[in-house]
């Protein structure tokens, strides 16, 4: 397979330019999402080209040795652009020993095609492979479709660089310059091609894939306590009776409110309130199984989600939560802040016609009757009634009104 080299070097620049101004215009304003500088690395990429397009033309020392130290300062631009995205300092030594390594080499092997093919190539390889590593390492990015599109076009970039490394050493194939066709050469420029265009998709991929992730974190968590928020233990909840009623299984639900907490606000102001909220919940986490699920139903009151769980061990659990509330004090603006709570718990084994706002209320009457009986303590309930039929939050949640939502 051969194809004119000019034509595809032209293909390459029209295409870094193009995409580096796609990913400038979608990155504006967004200074640490490391579209600018990916744009920087495609811009640095495609004025390589240009002069590698006039090779013979200008001087060796523009065409080649700076040529070469452009392309090896894009792969570092698209380096520090992952850092960026990721929040990560930028590697420096990483960025400049590779751009060090080709600008100080290459004006030695002027005459020596087949060297600065294996040394570049080698190089880029390297610089691709920190661009792998960065992307790879665990915690940094979470895999998605972004990602694997720009991985993909990476790996295959590095695949055939080996592949013209290779080449050049044993001899398999040695064209008189760089304009001229080979299979190995043509390869190589069409890969760079498919590369600059499914890398950059791949960046803005990945750029609305950590987008999608916060709107859908945003849409399912409280923005204050950190808590699910109430559309998210709802459905939770809807789920999990369901799943207890085909397994006949047991099914637990607290509801649990703050005492006096309008005093808290009336006498320390609402921020100290939000903070006793905060404070609240971060308790109740770290005493609950991992399998379960804390979510703020409104105002003061939370729900405890307890899969797989008896009434028995909820109000023992209930009680621990409890005391463990009552014992650790809020600490607002160097001051303990003592609040209590009162537990309402529901538990039975779910049968066939219960459904999740049995639940809720179950364990609503139980709480208000721990308000009744002195604050500070855990009522329990076995008992549900029976309530008017709604829909299941599955089939439609959009439609429950927001009194429910």
């Amino acid at each position: 397979m051969q194809a004119d080299v000019p034509t595809m070097l032209l293909m390459i620049i029209a295409c870094s330019v193009i995409m580096a101004g796609a990913l400038a215009v979608v990155g504006w304003g967004q200074r640490r999402d490391g579209m600018g500088c990916w744009a920087a690395g495609l811009l640095l990429h495609s004025v390589a080209y240009v002069l590698l397009s006039l090779r013979g033309r200008i001087p060796d020392l523009l065409s080649i040795v700076v040529a070469n130290g452009l392309i090896a300062g894009a792969f570092a631009a698209l380096l520090a652009a992952v850092h960026q995205f990721q929040s990560r300092p930028w590697p420096l030594w990483r960025m400049a020993l590779p751009v060090a390594i080709v600008v100080l080499a290459f004006p030695f092997l002027l005459d020596q095609y087949a060297a600065r093919v294996a040394l570049g190539s080698t190089v880029y390889t390297v610089q691709i492979g920190l661009l792998l590593w960065a992307l790879g390492s665990p915690g940094h990015i979470a895999p998605g479709r972004g990602a694997v599109l720009l991985m993909a076009g990476l790996a295959l970039q590095a695949l055939v660089l080996l592949v013209r490394v290779g080449a050049a050493l044993w001899g398999a194939e040695q064209p008189s310059g760089l304009l001229q066709s080979g299979t190995v050469q043509s390869l190589t420029f069409l890969t760079s091609f498919v590369t600059v265009l499914t890398a950059s998709l791949g960046f803005v991929f990945m750029s609305k894939d950590r987008l999608d992730d916060g709107n859908r974190r945003m849409a399912a968590i409280d923005p204050l306590t950190g808590a699910a928020n109430r559309r998210s233990i709802i459905l939770a909840l809807d789920r999990d009776v369901a799943r207890a009623v085909r397994m006949r299984e047991s099914l637990a639900l607290m509801m649990v409110d703050i005492d006096h907490f309008k005093r808290v606000n009336d006498e320390y102001g609402h921020l100290a309130g939000d903070h006793v909220l905060c404070h609240v919940v971060d308790v109740l986490r770290d005493r609950v199984r991992t399998q379960d699920m804390v979510g703020r139903y409104g105002g003061e009151e939370f729900l405890v989600l307890l899969p797989d769980t008896g009434l028995k061990g909820a109000a023992e659990l209930a009680r621990q939560l409890c005391h463990s509330v009552e014992q650790s004090p809020c600490i607002w603006e160097g001051k303990p802040l003592f609040v209590t709570v009162s537990i309402g718990v529901f538990g039975a084994r779910m049968e066939p016609g219960d459904s999740w706002d049995m639940l809720i209320d179950a364990a609503d009457r139980a709480m208000y009757r721990a308000k009744q009986n002195g604050r500070n303590r855990v009522e329990a309930v076995a008992d549900l009634r029976r309530l008017a039929s709604r829909p299941s939050l599955r089939d439609n949640p959009d439609t429950f009104p927001s009194s429910m939502l």
